[in-house]
């Protein structure tokens, strides 16, 4: 006796809600929402409904966009902090080099901290006399 052909993956994922902070998908099976939000997932931050919801699920675990050229697994969208964000840059010499997307917001904690170089001078809280 043969057995049948394999079918396509029945997986799906449906976008349930967008909002100006994310969005939120429901993986089917085994049936659990998830949120993105657009500052763990940037490349989201800009798509259309339409783009947001063109989704294909491949081995129930791994999500794609094809319209948007984005592919995530379930575990990254779970938990973004495993998988920190790295941004590629061209160098002035013209070589690639990577760094963290969040750069900006550690130098200003550097600068914040007592002791550190500023770049500006710091306020007065006491008035002015004229």
């Amino acid at each position: 006796m043969k057995s049948a052909k394999r079918g396509n993956a029945t997986s799906t994922a449906e976008v349930v809600h967008v909002s100006s902070h994310g969005f939120w998908i429901m993986l089917d099976p085994p049936r659990r929402e998830l949120y993105l939000p657009f500052e763990s997932f940037p490349w989201f931050r800009e798509a259309t409904i339409r783009q947001l919801s063109h989704i294909e699920v491949e081995r129930q675990h791994l999500i794609r966009w094809p319209d948007l050229d984005v592919d995530l697994d379930v575990d990254r969208i779970e938990h973004p902090e495993r998988y920190p964000l790295v941004a590629r840059t061209v160098a002035p010499e013209g070589r690639d080099t990577r760094r963290p997307a969040d750069t900006g917001r550690d130098q200003r904690r550097a600068a914040a901290r007592p002791g550190s170089k500023r770049t500006r001078p710091r306020r007065s809280n006491t008035p002015r006399s004229a």
